[in-house]
């Protein structure tokens, strides 16, 4: 049975280098077919054709798609994510910081969504049919209705237009205080978090009904045990793995929705630099922040699999 568990973790893991390498040519030849040629936006229109087709051949654009592609696939494999056409440094470099930021966003919306989205769910699970469970299935169906724009733009209009309590636009870097650090961060994480626990809310509650409907659990209600007692000391430990799938499955959802926020609170990430590659054409950088991007939300959406085959009773 170990044996038969693994090889399903090693399928995954195939599938998900497989995904990853359609993705990586999906986004090479995507950012490709840009419109725009990259040598004549960044000399611009007074430049001579002698100095476009100069800084083609220097930036390899001259070269046939195919193997411009299979090299820049090489750099990825040695980890070499290339030369920005408009700053002229490392990509890697110019992604350092902006992916620390990025991943500070991320880490405050799951430490803020997670804990949040666990309690709904299991108490929405837990007093099944009431009115509480009701109005937490009302406000976590209407929340995901909403894409992550509208709430983004909502809570600009609500606390930086009329109530002022926080910026419209959130500039991490001029952090210097705990109380600036929460101007900051508030409403992108707000943002997230709504976009994030939504999902998390709704699997949690299915996984934990799920488990109270099993024998084991109706045997320690029949036993006089507290509805309580019997979802925190019997269905909650055996919903663990299910639960750890919907928290992965919906941490995903964070992938989509960083790069919008980041966008409309100009927030200093990696997906605010890579829209602001996308208007330069700065190729190189648009591609590193894809597969960034891409490769982050496999390993979640694999992570998620791999659980729920450990979590799965029949493999045990």
């Amino acid at each position: 049975m170990r044996t038969y568990v693994l090889n399903l973790i090693a399928h995954r893991l195939l599938i998900a280098g497989i995904t990853l390498l359609i993705v990586s040519f999906a986004v090479f030849f995507a950012t490709a077919m840009l419109p725009g040629d990259t040598a004549t936006i960044l000399l611009g229109q007074a430049a001579t054709p002698d100095a476009v087709a100069g800084l083609r051949a220097a930036m390899h654009l001259d070269e046939p798609a195919a193997i411009r592609f299979f090299r820049w696939l090489a750099g990825l494999a040695h980890g070499d994510l290339g030369i920005s056409y408009v700053n002229n440094i490392a990509v890697a470099d110019l992604i350092g910081g902006r992916f620390i930021n990025t991943m500070r966003l991320a880490g405050i919306t799951t430490l803020i969504a997670v804990p949040v989205a666990l309690t709904l769910g299991i108490t929405s699970a837990m007093f099944r049919g009431s009115l509480y469970d009701r109005i937490v299935t009302i406000l976590t169906i209407g929340v995901i209705s909403v894409p992550e724009f509208m709430i983004a733009t909502a809570a600009v209009l609500v606390f930086s237009v009329y109530l002022k309590w926080l910026p419209a636009l959130s500039f991490a870097n001029e952090v210097t205080s705990f109380s600036q650090m929460l101007k900051v961060y508030a409403m992108p994480v707000i943002t997230l978090s709504f976009v994030v626990s939504a999902q998390m809310i709704r699997m949690t509650r299915a996984a934990v009904i799920d488990t109270i409907d099993t024998p084991y659990v109706e045997a320690a209600l029949l036993k006089g045990a507290s509805r309580p007692r019997a979802v925190l000391f019997h269905a909650l430990p055996n919903a663990v793995g299910p639960i750890a799938n919907a928290i992965a499955l919906s941490l995903s959802y964070l992938v989509g929705g960083v790069i919008i926020v980041e966008t409309i609170f100009n927030y200093p990430g990696v997906a605010k630099l890579m829209v602001d590659g996308v208007s330069t054409r700065d190729l190189p950088l648009i591609q590193s922040c894809a597969i960034i991007f891409c490769t982050g939300y496999l390993a979640l959406i694999t992570l998620a699999d791999i659980v729920a085959i450990l979590a799965n009773p029949r493999l045990r």
